[in-house]
């Protein structure tokens, strides 16, 4: 049982706080990957939350083990995301304020799955591709700021 799974136990749906870790994957085409979400239908930065110990790289780099089936590498800081936006309430009613750790890379080994069951498809999106109609609420920031040119704030 994961540490969220064990807080639930105690908390039930009420608000948590979560840190995610996810990270914007470039190709030499200048796209990004996004990962269409099971439970919204709605692109998002692949990643997830942070376990107690692990290092934000650690979390992101498992994540994306998981939920992509490949081995990220050379993450560089992309930004730091919290404030209202960040307040999720997921189909299950859940409800989490999760901060958000982003990194990016354009470098990775394996092949992109959509196997696990948190994802419907993952795509490959230029700037001006980005659905940015069906983007998942809380990950529209980090995603407009790529499509935009990079995060000049780091912080959010």
């Amino acid at each position: 049982m994961g540490y969220i799974e064990s807080l639930r136990k105690v908390h039930g749906h009420d608000m948590i706080m979560t840190v995610g870790c996810g990270v914007l994957i470039e190709n030499e085409k200048g796209q990004v990957l996004l990962q269409k979400r099971s439970d919204t239908g709605e692109w998002c930065v692949p990643g997830g939350a942070l376990e107690p110990t692990e290092t934000y790289e650690e979390a992101a780099q498992r994540e994306l083990r998981e939920e992509v089936g490949i081995e990220v590498e050379n993450l560089r800081l992309f930004g730091l995301y919290s404030g209202e936006d960040r307040v999720i309430k997921y189909p299950n009613q859940d409800i989490v304020y999760s901060l958000a750790v982003i990194f990016v890379t354009d470098s990775f080994k394996g092949n992109i799955s959509d196997e696990d069951s948190e994802v419907l498809e993952h795509r490959y999106f230029s700037p001006e591709e980005i659905p940015v109609d069906n983007l998942f609420a809380p990950d529209a920031r980090a995603i407009l700021d790529w499509k935009n040119g990079g995060n000049t704030k780091l912080v959010k």
